[in-house]
């Protein structure tokens, strides 16, 4: 699992750990990036959102590599194998503490903006990082917590080192954690956008979550403006997973279909989407293949399977509140490019726009020729293959067609800026095509 970002990972991690809204606990973000996903879980429990200030003293040669860590009320840990491995004095250590423990005053007298510290006595503490690797400042952050009393320490991180994590079950009472790869570097590995968080931004999500705290659970809701759902359809003889999301009277619904070896979860297809969502266009990420059918690889490329699924799910969505009349597209990515241009002339489904994303339109064949739908063919520059197959297959098609090619990319798109212009170009295109213009427009042309 790859997370989109630190958000994303948050809102994963709080579903992880939705048993924990009974047991009254107080979620606390390790400054500066895991206060960002803590926001998140605390919002999904519902619970109060604090800070547990602690600093990494990291070996003065590579400041990465910590070899122990500082927290309030004069917390200090220190790795012993470290210390030893790297030869470090009690000197150099001793330098690196009273810079660090400098920056921790300072952090605590922002953050904190002369507020009280949430109280911790005889509560469940949800100690939450966006990841760990060597474990030193989780371990300080759960000692600072045990002397506040807390009853219960909980240790929640998306994605964590597994002997780290080990280690540290001995400082909790309990470690929960999304993904435990087996073998593991940095965190940011595990993140599609990893940037540095601001102390801006950890006094903005603590002020959020101070003021503008979620209703209790119990409380009767009123008509939500976003839809943001886990769904599942009925395909055939099998049921497929899908997200959905619907804002207040969308502009228009994109569909997604994932390429091969993808899923619902792409961090690259939710990041499309969520720039989809900002311009009031509404998604649905599923999965064209159940968990037992993704291992038989010629599956994977039955075009004419993913097609007929494709279908039969934008015939279930169409029947869902809040979207009769709307206008619909898909976004094909990979070999779901294929599939989603041989569903697009489908007869049974009315398509708007279709957008591919490193695409195979060529897997649609003959079908090509039928796809009546206004289509954009997205292309890195340095995907040289698939580009030549796109060229070939936007010479097929009789429709209104464009070819964008992203200077630089390559198939995944993974460079700098590059996803960020799939992203506009997509947008762009599902506005122009989906929106409130476009149906104009149709209607003039509609009319004698």
């Amino acid at each position: 699992m790859v997370f989109l970002d630190r958000a994303d990972a948050g809102r994963q991690l709080g579903a992880r750990l939705r048993p924990l809204q009974t047991a009254d606990p107080v979620v606390l973000g390790l400054p500066r990036g895991g206060v960002p996903v803590a926001f998140e879980v605390a919002r999904t429990l519902g619970a109060p959102l604090d800070v547990i200030v602690v600093r990494k003293l990291g070996v003065p040669y590579q400041p990465e590599w910590a070899f122990g860590a500082i927290g309030e009320a004069g917390v200090r840990v220190l790795n012993e194998s470290v210390v030893k491995g790297t030869g470090l004095t009690d000197a150099e250590m001793s330098a690196v503490e009273s810079r660090e423990r400098e920056e921790l005053l300072r952090r605590v007298e922002r953050y904190r903006d002369e507020g009280a510290r949430i109280p911790l006595a005889g509560r469940t503490a949800i100690v939450v990082d966006d990841g760990v690797a060597t474990g030193a400042t989780a371990r300080a952050a759960c000692q600072v917590v045990r002397a506040a009393g807390a009853a219960r320490i909980v240790l929640a991180v998306p994605v964590g080192a597994r002997d780290t994590l080990a280690e540290l079950s001995k400082e909790a009472d309990e470690v929960i954690c999304l993904e435990q790869p087996s073998w593991f570097h940095a965190v940011g590995q595990w993140y599609y956008h990893f940037g540095q968080t601001s102390d801006r931004k950890v006094t903005d999500l603590l002020r959020r979550a101070a003021q503008n705290a979620p209703e209790p659970l119990s409380a009767p809701a009123d008509d939500p403006p976003l839809r943001d759902d886990e769904v599942r359809v009925i395909a055939g003889k099998v049921e497929l997973v899908g997200h959905l999301t619907i804002p207040e009277q969308p502009i228009g619904m994109v569909v997604f279909a994932h390429g091969s070896g993808s899923s619902r979860h792409s961090p690259r297809n939710r990041y499309v989407a969520s720039v989809l969502n900002q311009a009031g266009l509404g998604t649905l990420l599923f999965d064209l293949l159940t968990l037992e059918e993704e291992v038989d690889r010629a599956r994977v490329f039955d075009i004419g399977l993913l097609a007929r699924r494709l279908v039969e799910v934008t015939t279930w969505l169409t029947r869902q509140q809040h979207v009769a009349g709307v206008r619909i597209g898909y976004f094909g990515a990979s070999t779901g490019a294929g599939a989603a241009l041989s569903a697009t002339a489908d007869a049974q489904v009315e398509i708007d726009a279709v957008v591919s994303r490193g695409g195979r339109p060529d897997l649609a064949g003959d079908r090509l020729a039928d796809v009546q739908a206004p289509t954009l063919l997205i292309v890195g520059g340095h995907d040289t293959v698939v580009l030549e197959l796109n060229q070939r297959a936007q010479a097929a098609m009789s429709c209104e067609t464009a070819l964008a090619v992203v200077p630089g990319a390559t198939h995944l798109f993974a460079e700098p800026g590059a996803l960020e212009k799939v992203a506009e170009l997509a947008r762009d295109w599902f506005v122009a095509q989906l929106g409130p213009i476009a149906a104009e427009d149709r209607s003039r042309a509609e009319t004698p």
